[in-house]
């Protein structure tokens, strides 16, 4: 195999304009950039977005722009990588901080891109999802999948934030990212269905058996059992071994979205965790506590709420700041994407 190709310099001009003028170029000039050897390029920077410096810009926004004027009122985590115009958190992950005030309402849609909601702080917001009336508490995840109805709503006092994460990259770039607008939903279905069918592991509806399931059967995971989860398997783990859960369908053991996968993380108290170089990228939201957190050669101070980029390929490095408490990670990337495409590797 040649290491030095052709450039696209070394072609006569004429030929150049010709190919031009019938809508083709050579391949061979730019085949490295796009195949390169080893490793995949990345535009994609491990940028740290410090909650405590984009809140009150948030608010502000909650001063200047009413919910009318914005339906979602959102400040969008731009990586300079890629320009902050592109709105990309990662090359396939889009991430935004939303507020909602009290007595305000997010108008109802539905769309194309795969979402959920992560909620950072704040009481009393709902999202309403087919309609399933679903709280919103610091912690818990709230499934928005592609084609649903969805809506927000706030029934409190006090701002409510959480972290918006969508597929909104991929399906933009497949040109096949729209809303459709409708009227607000009814909600007609009990109080607490979803965690009332699922909410123990292990067991599931016995009608789920007869194939009678929902494409997404589960459409809020409380942090409450999370956490609690998270520290029962921390007492029967192994100190080599990382605390981490998948947040899955609960019928059928898979990821809940199609692109996007949620994990949670727990720093045990003065843990450090080399986490295994993967072919996937990430973003990480610090739910509780705080961590020093390496990715490849940069070292980031991850505070509670701050959220941070981590590109495909990428060695990451985390400790716990405490030696007394855990530190907890909510992580969003997208293996299982990768994983439909043949293309998810794991480097040990």
């Amino acid at each position: 195999m040649s290491d030095e190709l052709g450039r696209l310099e070394d072609l006569p001009p004429d030929y150049v304009e010709a190919l031009r003028a019938q809508n083709t170029v050579p391949l061979w000039p730019s085949l490295r950039a796009l195949l390169p050897r080893g490793r995949p390029a990345r535009a994609t920077l491990p940028v740290l977005w410090r909650y405590r410096d984009i809140r009150p810009q948030l608010m502000r926004a909650g001063e200047l722009t009413p919910i009318e004027k914005a339906e979602r009122r959102v400040l969008v985590l731009a990586n300079p990588g890629h320009g902050l115009e592109n709105m990309k958190a990662t090359a396939t992950i889009y991430i935004g901080l939303q507020l909602i005030l009290p007595g305000e309402a997010a108008p109802n849609h539905k769309h194309t891109p795969s979402a959920v909601r992560f909620v950072v702080e704040g009481d009393g917001g709902f999202t309403l999802v087919g309609g399933e009336k679903l709280p919103m508490r610091k912690g818990d995840l709230i499934l928005t999948p592609p084609g649903l109805w969805h809506e927000h709503g706030h029934e409190a006092s006090g701002p409510v934030v959480w972290l918006d994460a969508l597929d909104l990259p991929l399906v933009y770039g497949m040109e096949a990212s729209y809303a459709t607008e409708g009227s607000s939903q009814t909600a007609d279905k009990p109080l607490g269905l979803g965690r009332a069918r699922f909410g123990t592991g292990g067991v599931i509806p016995y009608r789920s058996l007869d194939g009678r399931r929902a494409p997404y059967p589960a459409l809020r995971f409380p942090w409450q059992d999370v956490k609690r989860a998270l520290g029962e398997l921390a007492g029967v783990t192994s100190r080599a071994d990382p605390v981490q859960l998948a947040y899955v369908n609960p019928e059928t053991g898979r990821e809940c979205l199609p692109t996007l996968g949620f994990s949670a993380l727990q720093l045990r108290p003065g843990e450090e965790l080399r986490m295994p170089r993967r072919s996937a990228s990430s973003v990480m939201h610090m739910v509780e506590g705080s961590a020093k957190v390496l990715v490849d050669e940069a070292v980031h101070d991850v505070q509670e709420t701050d959220t941070l980029a981590v590109p495909t390929h990428a060695t990451v490095l985390a400790s716990n700041a405490s030696a007394s408490k855990p530190a907890y990670l909510f992580i969003v990337d997208d293996a299982p994407l990768q994983r439909k495409m043949g293309i998810y590797e794991v480097f040990e």
